[in-house]
């Protein structure tokens, strides 16, 4: 748990004006298990090796040595007549294989907790498929089938021994179960993630009734993004009745029955910004939802939990007065997102527009009362880019320029055709 500081009085656990903290505080939820792990040589050394143990590159060599074992027990059968050099062969790769996977278990078990460990089922099953298999590798490897054709039913049952074998290929159940973890937190990065209570997701609490996340998918989507059934066990569990989902991507959406039809949709588009006015209309959903019960949180996505995700929160905290200014709110929102502990990679709003739209709506609330200003109309001359190298091609031939007004392609320019461009690396 994160302690923050905050105002009694505004609508979240954060207030940040620092000159105006008081000595209340509110617990954050930091998603980890937070039980005191002894400094000790046994739990440094697990620390150490957790990283290679559940990563993308070992649970891969795990799943090709479930396939290169199945072709060999394969070969093996289909080879009755093989030579003894053959035969040998095999049975020490087999059994090589078979201690491999042994080994993976019990490193799984010793980085894990036997309890964690063992809380799957199909860990269990995993484990005992393991076990069983090496059993009978090692029973087929060790037992001196000399003399054995005169005994057809002892070949018979050695032959069905090494088809048992056969079985390990269900490991990649697991396997898969494993890989769908390491690549969701690939495609995270070292945003701050939910790790605790059976739970593993791309989620942040920024505060204790904000909610930053990434898309939850379907599908294909959701081997490396936020199951969307996984998201919704989480909310239905912490927050049952209590939670709003608020959808900020124009390119898809998801039923939203999963999340009992309490899911608003704000239209921006990657990397881009909310025009004012849809701005307002949130700010103003979010205030009703908030004000009715201090138990209502929001969740708030776009597709990686990152830009425009940081934008609508960050708005939220300016038109709730938890922050005064934009600056403060980005940096706190960048501070949430970011495990630190994983990387220094900064997670919070980048892209620049994003940031200066924080800017405007601050202007907005104080100056212009939540309202939109008088529109003004202005006439864009020229577009003069400077340095471009590094760009594309590095030299503006394959520039492309687009103003869209209003959610329409007002003006296009493209270099590469002379198409509105009076020269090569100046578009008019």
């Amino acid at each position: 748990m994160s302690s923050v500081y905050f105002s009694p009085g505004s609508d979240s656990g954060v207030n940040g004006n620092i000159a105006k903290m008081e000595d209340a505080k509110v617990e954050i939820d930091d998603g980890k298990d937070e039980s005191v792990v002894p400094d000790t040589m046994y739990h440094n050394i697990r620390k150490k090796i957790a990283p290679f143990v559940m990563s993308f590159g070992f649970r891969i060599f795990g799943v090709i040595l479930i396939l290169v074992d199945f072709v060999l027990v394969i070969v093996d059968l289909s080879l009755p007549a093989k030579s003894r050099e053959v035969g040998d062969a095999l049975e020490a790769v087999s059994l090589t294989i078979s201690f491999f996977f042994l080994a993976d278990v019990l490193l799984r078990v010793y980085v894990e907790g036997f309890k964690v460990y063992f809380s799957s089922k199909l860990n269990i099953v995993d484990a005992c498929v393991v076990v069983i298999t090496l059993v009978v590798t090692m029973i087929y490897t060790f037992t001196d089938l000399s003399g054995a054709n005169l005994i057809p039913r002892v070949v018979t049952f050695l032959r069905f021994l090494r088809i048992i074998i056969l079985v390990r290929v269900f490991r990649l159940a697991a396997q898969r179960k494993e890989l769908e973890k390491v690549t969701r937190r690939m495609v995270s990065e070292n945003k701050r993630r939910y790790q605790k209570d059976g739970f593993d997701l791309d989620l942040t609490y920024v505060t204790d009734r904000v909610i930053a996340m990434s898309f939850p998918s379907s599908g294909k989507q959701s081997f490396y993004r936020n199951p969307i059934r996984e998201v919704a066990r989480f909310l239905d569990t912490k927050h049952q009745d209590h939670y709003k989902v608020y959808n900020l991507c124009s390119e898809k959406g998801y039923d939203p029955q999963f999340f009992h039809y309490k899911v608003e949709r704000v239209f921006i588009d990657d990397h881009n910004v909310p025009s004012l006015e849809d701005m307002l209309k949130y700010t103003a959903n979010v205030r009703e939802w908030m004000s009715a019960d201090p138990k209502n949180i929001i969740a708030i996505h776009c597709k990686g939990g990152k830009g425009r995700t940081g934008t609508m929160v960050c708005t939220w905290f300016i038109d709730s007065d938890q922050f005064e200014s934009a600056q403060d709110s980005l940096e706190y929102f960048g501070e949430r997102r970011t495990d630190k502990s994983r990387s220094s990679k900064f997670q919070g709003v980048e892209t620049p527009s994003q940031s200066r739209y924080v800017g405007y709506y601050e202007i907005m609330k104080d100056k212009f009362n939540r309202q939109l200003p008088p529109p003004q109309s202005l006439r864009i001359k020229s577009i003069r880019i400077h340095s471009i190298a590094g760009v594309g091609k590095g030299d503006g031939s394959d520039l492309k320029v687009k103003i869209i007004m209003k959610k329409e392609l007002v003006f296009q320019c493209v270099c590469a055709k002379q198409e509105n461009c009076t020269k090569k690396n100046i578009c008019t």
